[in-house]
């Protein structure tokens, strides 16, 4: 008999080892799922990675379970750095470069395809690329939402009484400014690219490791802002308080 407190169904292999030599749907394997115990997970997660990033195409690339399409993204990814922070390339320069190259690959494989018996595609019947109106109004619903969800997360933060929010997003962002200062936008970005794409799958090989050093930092972290808390904050709020009362007396 499984122990509840043992069982963690973040781990992917855990619904396969359950599932192995029956048959079951999707409903009952949830609610046997539930039934248990899951261990402190880091940001609460309570579902394997892989599902957490999305799952799909995405999150094979990330977790690198397609190998060769990760692997052609992470050269593509290092090309573009390459050619536009390193060699100093402008996107109208690279753009008009290679619809030269292209165009001359075609011109001349047209033309010698008679003489060397190569099949090539007329323009005539290049394939016209056709896109449903639909995804384009899929894309500005998820774009929209996610704009509303970003203003209303900011708004809260800004506008709201959870100082330890306030106090995350003003050192993050910090930080963030500090780093700016460092390097461009384009290496800043291709930083954040290897992150992505190393630092999920470092932490699906070593999770529970991580898992329990990182709930041993948020006790401390808790620690030390309920310092601050009873310090600063709350002298903070009394002299403000007694402020707002001398205004009013």
């Amino acid at each position: 008999m499984l122990d509840p407190v043992d069982v963690d169904i973040a781990d992917s292999d855990f619904l396969e080892n359950q599932c192995d030599g029956y048959e079951s749907s999707d409903s009952e394997i949830d609610n046997y799922c539930m039934a248990f115990t899951c261990k402190n997970r880091l940001f609460g997660r309570q579902k394997p990675l892989h599902v957490v990033l999305g799952g799909g195409l995405c999150a094979d690339i990330i977790l690198w379970r397609n190998k060769q399409i990760s692997v052609y993204v992470c050269m593509g990814v290092s090309t573009i750095w390459l050619l536009f922070e390193k060699l100093g390339y402008h996107l109208l320069t690279f753009v008009c470069h290679a619809t030269i190259f292209f165009m001359v690959t075609l011109f001349l494989w047209s033309n010698l395809a008679s003489y060397i018996n190569i099949f090539l595609r007329t323009a005539s019947d290049i394939p016209e690329i056709t896109v449903p109106k639909d995804l384009f109004v899929t894309i500005a619903v998820c774009l929209t939402s996610a704009y509303n969800c970003a203003l209303g997360t900011f708004g809260n933060v800004a506008f709201g009484k959870d100082y330890s929010a306030f106090l995350s997003a003003v050192a993050v962002l910090w930080v963030l400014s500090i780093v700016g200062r460092w390097y461009s936008f384009l290496s800043f970005l291709y930083g954040a690219f290897w992150i992505l794409m190393t630092v999920p799958l470092l932490y699906e090989c070593l999770e529970d490791t991580v898992d329990g050093f990182a709930e041993k930092a948020l006790i401390e972290i808790k620690k030390q802002y309920a310092v601050l808390d009873e310090m600063v904050i709350q002298n903070l709020k009394k002299k403000a308080s007694s402020y707002k009362n001398i205004k009013q007396q």
